[in-house]
């Protein structure tokens, strides 16, 4: 396996050796395969190859390649204190996927951070076509094609010394949407609407101690949004989420995570913009309506220093227009997966993930964490 990785990043990606230092997949510390130094000193970027098996489009696959790069250090500044918080990298991505159903597309995004990660900056950009089906009031796929463009910026700063961030994000998303069989006699015309343009607000709280595949801390996030014809809109209604993730040492080789995800709109929202159940193993828009919610729990096993195995379990439910809370049904999945840290520096594991839910099974290629 090791001579397999090092084969395809040096052959793909490897761009020689930096102010005349070898090109090592190596680390110091235990002699096993570690592209920490390739990505961080070389200007490597790492590929990742994308094997979808999505219930929602089907199998397919694609390919994806990140760069990472260590944020710059003010030189105005002396040694950082011990205990200061290290910077996350910054990472440029590019990639492009296609699936069996028709479905294809391809996007880039790009994270940086300044000022010893007192400014954040996200950016993305993507264009597509997805072949999916909306189940909505009647609770029966009807096939629908949306095709379009993506647009994301975001830009968050620190408060003070604290591990809280603030600052403005924009979502544009213009498309060409139609039912290709049975339409959803269900919808309005502005649930049909084909451009969502809208602004908000974003809170970020961040004690991870690795954004990747961290072993301990807490990362949350609350964003209100706000979509308006003055913002590209067609509809005007409201998109709020609170989101948030822990992960506790249970003991020296045990971690257990949490999660909490809750979505909630108001207004006409377009339909395929509405709130879904968002738990691995679970068709993506399969439970869908005004509101959503899922709880997931994530039980590791660090077998090794660079190898873990884990567990989880999670449930959630989509309710409020269509079905009441009570009415809504409980959706429940269960899997299992594994990782490589593949850079200790970063704090970067990759592995697979095989879930199950009710009369579907899927399983995810992983860079880190599930749970973006």
């Amino acid at each position: 396996m090791r001579t397999a990785m090092v084969t395809l990043l040096s052959g793909l990606l490897a761009h020689g050796a930096a102010h005349g230092e070898p090109l090592s997949f190596t680390d110091d510390r235990d002699g096993d395969f570690d592209t920490s130094d390739f990505l961080l000193r070389h200007q490597g970027a790492l590929p990742v190859p994308v094997i979808i098996t999505e219930p929602a489009v089907g199998y397919g696959g694609g390919l994806m390649l990140l760069y990472f790069s260590e944020p710059a250090v003010d030189a105005s500044r002396t040694s950082p204190p011990a205990d200061e918080r290290k910077a996350p990298p910054n990472i440029t991505g590019i990639g492009g996927l296609a699936t069996e159903n028709g479905s294809r597309g391809g996007g880039l995004f790009h994270f940086h951070s300044w000022d010893a990660d007192r400014y954040r900056y996200l950016g993305a950009l993507a264009q597509g076509r997805a072949n999916l089906e909306y189940y909505g009031a009647f609770n029966h796929g009807r096939s629908y094609q949306v095709k379009g463009t993506f647009l994301v910026q975001q830009i968050l700063a620190r408060i003070g010394d604290s591990p809280w961030y603030v600052g403005p994000r924009y979502t544009y998303f213009r498309s060409n949407t139609r039912f290709t069989g049975a339409a959803a006699s269900e919808l309005s015309q502005g649930e049909m609407a084909e451009r969502i343009g809208k602004a908000g607000l974003v809170v970020d709280y961040d004690t991870r101690d690795n954004m990747f595949y961290p072993n301990r801390g807490t990362y949350a996030e609350l964003e209100a949004q706000f979509s308006r014809n003055w913002l590209g809109s067609d509809q005007s209604f409201e998109n709020y989420r609170a989101r948030g993730y822990t992960w506790v040492p249970l003991a020296p080789r045990w971690t257990l995570g949490l999660r909490g995800d809750g979505q909630f709109t108001r207004g006409t929202v377009p339909f395929y913009a509405q709130p879904y159940v968002d738990l691995r193993g679970v068709s993506r828009g399969r439970y869908q309506d005004r509101d959503a919610l899922a709880l997931e729990a994530e039980l590791r096993w660090q077998v090794k220093p660079r190898w873990s195995v884990l567990g989880f379990t999670g449930v959630g439910k989509a309710y409020g227009n269509w079905k009441s809370f009570s009415a809504a049904p409980n959706v429940a999945s269960v899997g299992a997966g594994f990782r490589y840290l593949i850079a200790h520096k970063l704090g970067l594991a990759v592995g697979i993930d095989v879930a199950h839910s009710k009369d579907q099974n899927a399983f995810y290629i992983q860079v880190g964490s599930a749970w973006r």
